[in-house]
């Protein structure tokens, strides 16, 4: 069955149309652990204001009967069910089955391979619901959803609204135990029929009780043990998390019951109401490092966030799809910086997201941050670099603009005017505008209308300096931020003597720093404390001295900023992979701040791997090498510093001296077996070996990495097969499993996968949003294949889905300026 995309116009038709009072939506999944089906009775009561107009109601899956008014409906098509005949107030039930449960939209079946269990979980962003029951699948037809689930005896069914009441069914088995239970929810408060959710399985179950909150995690029970471990960290950040947000929303959480279900077989997390999915992939099955710690509470956080700004009120339509998620990625970092223990979140921030979306911006896929969205699947293709950490950058640098105390005092206004209905852009606008007494219309047309990144360079002007700021296509938009003067230490370090705001309002802006006793600064670094969202340049006199300058400098924010620039530098050929890399590596080595050591480790091999020439591409590889051997002698560096040895050794002391290391840590065994096996060696005994000692219930794909990274067509072959044909890797796990399969100096084994992408390009769309983003950007190669290739790719991109180009388009220019930067950097060896 072909289905249809909702446009705009028949959105805002129907929302015209029509008024939803409320969902009853029954859910059957005792089906599940033998077969495939979900079977759904949605009961659907709506009023309407034009009676005896018609519309339609969203259904993608089999419809096997359905009803408006008692009346039977003609059969539905393109995922669309007719509604003739509307009376000003309406009953639709429709009873539908969802058998693709293993590929498909909106619900999934998941079987743990530890102890056969089976697992469903459902995630609705952004028009997915239609997949599973009958719903008018659009984010302002707001209702409350009273749901019925019955499962098996053993499972724990979740949803948004907690509290369930519990029926047993059926006949009694042997052990005295009915087949089934039913669990009725009580009805949840009005929401877009995309946050909403149930989850169930024989899940592993922890509670506690926090601040007069009742918070829940769970976990399939193959992690119990894993679970287990980071309980107090999850349920400290959600702790913390629900008293930030109260008081700089001027709205506590409503809800008593707070959940959170990690699943398997899952891509990333989803901010259901009162009831967070995750991917199971967040619970690191070796002992998390502090990147990884910083990574779960901001992801906690981020779909917290939501809670607030996309559940309590939602946007109106998917073109403020963009705010719903920037605001989101902006207020995890605010909360973690300022409520957790992960004070260095914004240095997080800039050395991972940020530095993305510098690269996005430059790129073909850039567009303003907020855009039209015809239909919904314009909206899906949006879930990008640009929406999220350029978004959320914005969003800080707007709190900077208006100040953060009229910040919150406009959010809590805008929550509390518009609680569980729907808004526009203007409306939060108008709020901020009020609170701050500024006139933001320029800064929205700047910001949020304007695609592409501005450029601030530093120049001397007289004894001063002077900001010298371009917009991408006219002038700058309008900016403030900070400039920091650095002078040299007596131990060799930069210490700050100044720090000044500027306000940018056009093309030069003055900077009055205060002049410097010992003469000129050794740096001036522009954007300091990093808040706004522009590259920047420093003075031409000054270019090569700040490559060496990025490491001397004294806070995580600082080197992050000028890490910025370094990689900027490198993305739009200015510095070689050499040059960068050697920063970047210095950068790591001086690195104070436990959070961005990892990132910044994984940008220097990253570095030296992908943007590398073949001929300098050993000796840079050897430089970060050494540094992880130097930084592994501190206890609190060993971990993420082995990991990145296991990703570059290649001396045979490294690997010898990494053997004696790894000890009982199965996590850096199987890293480096991953190496071993790359370099060529035989490692099929130790993977057998290694799977009989790794409790994982997820270690074979440990193992298919390994074989992923083997020099080996046999071996090339059969991950395809299992990756690409089969789709059996996690989509968790899939970006592991790709980067393992595309190595340097395997060309010749590469080449005939690289033709078969071309191929795939078509059907890259296959089971929804975020597979498709997946699939789509990792299983493009950045080996065995040259510009000529990535012009293919794009032009075999044209007619599929926008996600699917929008991705190809985004991924293919992040490659072909790899192809530059190996050539750039052979030509200036």
């Amino acid at each position: 069955m072909d289905i249809r995309s909702l446009s705009q116009a028949e959105a805002e038709r129907r929302a015209a149309l029509l008024t939803v009072e409320r969902y009853d939506v029954a859910v059957d999944l005792t089906a599940l652990p033998d077969g495939p089906d979900v079977r759904c009775v949605s009961t659907v009561t709506f009023g309407c204001r034009e009676p005896g107009a018609e519309t339609f109601v969203d259904c993608a899956a089999q419809v096997l009967s359905a009803t408006l008014n008692g009346v039977e409906l003609t059969p539905a098509a393109d995922g669309r069910i007719p509604l003739p005949a509307l009376d000003a107030h309406n009953v639709l039930r429709v009873e539908s089955v969802q058998s693709n449960t293993a590929e498909g939209e909106g619900v999934h079946k998941a079987v743990d391979p530890a102890d056969g269990e089976v697992y469903v979980w459902m995630s609705f962003e952004p028009d997915e619901a239609r997949f599973v029951w009958a719903c008018f699948d659009q984010p302002d037809l707001k209702a409350p959803h009273a749901f019925t689930v019955t499962a098996p005896y053993d499972w724990t069914v979740t949803s948004n609204s907690g509290d369930p009441r519990i029926e047993e069914l059926g006949e009694l088995d042997e052990r005295g135990r009915p087949a089934a239970r039913r669990w009725t929810f009580p009805d949840t408060p009005p929401l877009a029929t995309y946050n909403t959710v149930v989850n169930a399985g024989p899940f592993h179950e922890i509670r506690r009780e926090a601040d007069g909150y009742d918070l829940g995690i769970y976990a399939r029970r193959s992690l119990a043990q894993i679970l287990e471990r980071d309980a107090d960290d999850v349920f400290t950040v959600t702790r913390q998390g629900l008293a930030f947000f109260a008081r700089v929303f001027g709205m506590p959480f409503p809800q008593r019951k707070y959940d959170q279900v990690f699943v398997p077989e899952f891509g990333g997390a989803m901010e259901n109401y009162g009831c967070v999915t995750w991917a199971d992939g967040f619970l690191c099955r070796a002992e998390p490092t502090p990147a990884e710690r910083e990574l779960l509470a901001k992801v906690l956080l981020h779909e917290m966030a939501h809670m607030w700004f996309g559940n309590i009120v939602t946007m109106r339509w998917w073109d403020d799809l963009w705010l719903n998620e920037a605001f989101a990625e902006f207020a995890c970092n605010w909360a973690a910086a300022d409520a957790t223990s992960h004070t260095d979140a914004w240095a997080g921030h800039l050395a991972s997201g940020k530095l993305r979306a510098y690269l996005a911006d430059q790129g073909p896929i850039s567009h303003p941050i907020r855009q039209p969205v015809r239909d919904v699947a314009e909206a899906a293709s949006i879930f990008d670099a640009i929406t999220y950490p350029k978004g959320a950058s914005v969003l800080r640098q707007l709190m900077t603009y208006v100040g953060e105390s009229a910040f919150s005092a406009g959010m809590t206004a805008y929550f509390a005017r518009h609680a569980w209905g729907n808004t526009t852009l203007q409306d939060l606008i108008d709020a901020l505008a009020e609170a701050s007494g500024r006139d933001l219309d320029a800064w929205r047309a700047g910001w949020l209308e304007t695609a592409g990144t501005d450029r601030l360079t530093l120049e001397r002007e007289g004894d001063g300096y002077v900001l010298v700021a371009h917009g991408p296509d006219s002038g700058p938009r309008p900016h403030v931020l900070a400039v920091g003067a650095y002078r040299a230490a007596r131990d060799g370090s930069l210490e700050r003597t100044a720090l000044v705001t500027a306000e940018v309002t056009g093309e030069r802006t003055p900077v009055a720093l205060p002049p410097a006793a010992d003469g000129a600064p050794a740096l001036v670094l522009v954007n300091d404390e990093d808040l706004t969202f522009a590259t920047t340049r420093p003075e031409p006199t000054a270019a090569s001295a700040y490559l060496s300058a990025a490491a001397r400098l004294p806070t995580a924010i600082s080197r992050g900023v000028a890490v910025a620039t370094v990689w900027d530098m490198l993305v739009t050929g200015e510095v070689t992979a050499a040059e960068a890399g050697r920063c970047v590596t210095a950068v790591v080595e001086s690195e104070t701040s436990d959070a961005v050591i990892e990132p910044y480790l994984t940008l220097a091999g990253d570095i030296a791997e992908l943007w590398a020439p073949d001929a300098e591409r050993p000796a840079l590889t050897a430089l970060v090498a050494a540094a992880c051997r130097r930084l592994a002698e501190d206890p609190r560096r060993r971990q993420v510093s082995l990991r990145g040895l296991a990703r570059t050794a290649t001396a045979p002391d490294d690997l010898a001296w990494l053997e004696s290391q790894a000890a009982q840590d199965i996590d850096l065994r199987w890293r480096l077996l991953a190496r071993r096996a790359e370099l060529g060696d035989k490692t099929a005994d130790d993977v057998a070996l290694l799977l009989d000692q790794d409790p994982d219930p997820d270690a074979w794909v440990r193992a298919l990495t390994v074989r992923a990274a083997t020099p080996d067509a046999e071996a090339k072959e059969e991950v395809w097969q299992k990756l690409v044909v089969e789709r059996a890797v996690p989509l968790s796990s899939v970006s592991q499993v790709t980067t393992a399969f595309w190595r340097p100096s395997q060309d010749l084994l590469l080449a005939p996968y690289a033709e078969r992408y071309l191929a795939l390009i078509p059907q890259l769309e296959r089971g929804g949003m975020i597979p498709a983003m997946v699939f789509t950007s990792r299983l493009l190669p950045p080996y065995a294949i040259d510009a000529e290739f990535l012009t293919t790719a794009e032009n075999a991109s044209r007619d599929t889905v926008p996600v699917v180009r929008k991705t190809l388009l985004e991924r293919s220019d992040i490659v072909r300026r790899m192809l530059g930067a190996r050539e750039y950097g052979g030509a200036g060896a």
